[in-house]
């Protein structure tokens, strides 16, 4: 096993870790789980960092984990929460691959924005179609993206930062850039 996949999987057991430590301490803020979002910021950062494989991997056991756990998120939403996660996780890996720019922070914030659009829409359809079906468009939009605001905004400003700090620590490889 070479070093950097001994980082990837230690990376991802830490986020794993966060998605059951995250939403107990944003739980204490009223209503501050739907506000923030808070499991979906380790999720992001393991796709961003360890790759999708590793990111889809952290989709799924963070929040499993975390509602065997805690109880958050209750049984009844981990479904769908779940194939959100993965989405993250995966979309986020997948894409910090592919988009090449020549400037890093256009590579992740282009991957992290997407990764962030793409979980939401497929925890939509996903609800739509399996868990709630008759949910509007409307309804969709204010669950996922309205009341959420403050965590999407939590999200662009957290996430980049540590995922440089990895780089320059040289955790993970630097992603497919030739500047910052």
């Amino acid at each position: 096993m070479n070093r950097h996949s001994l980082n990837k999987m230690i990376i991802t057991a830490m986020c794993t870790a966060l998605c059951v430590i995250l939403p107990l301490a944003f739980h204490a803020i009223p209503a501050g789980g739907k506000l923030f979002s808070p499991i979906h910021i380790p999720v992001l950062l393991c796709g961003l960092a360890c790759g999708m494989q590793y990111g889809a991997i952290c989709g799924v056991l963070g929040p499993l984990i975390s509602s065997f756990i805690t109880g958050m998120p209750a049984m009844g939403s981990l479904p769908p929460m779940i194939l959100e996660c993965v989405t993250y996780g995966f979309l986020a890996g997948l894409l910090i691959k592919v988009i090449r720019t020549r400037y890093s922070f256009i590579n992740l914030y282009s991957s992290l924005i997407a990764a962030m659009i793409g979980g939401r829409v497929v925890a939509g359809i996903a609800k739509a179609l399996y868990f709630s079906p008759g949910i509007t468009i409307e309804l969709w939009f204010t669950t996922y993206f309205a009341v959420s605001l403050p965590g999407i905004f939590l999200q662009l400003i957290l996430i980049p930062p540590i995922v440089y700090a990895l780089m320059r620590l040289k955790l993970i490889p630097k992603a497919g850039c030739t500047s910052l």
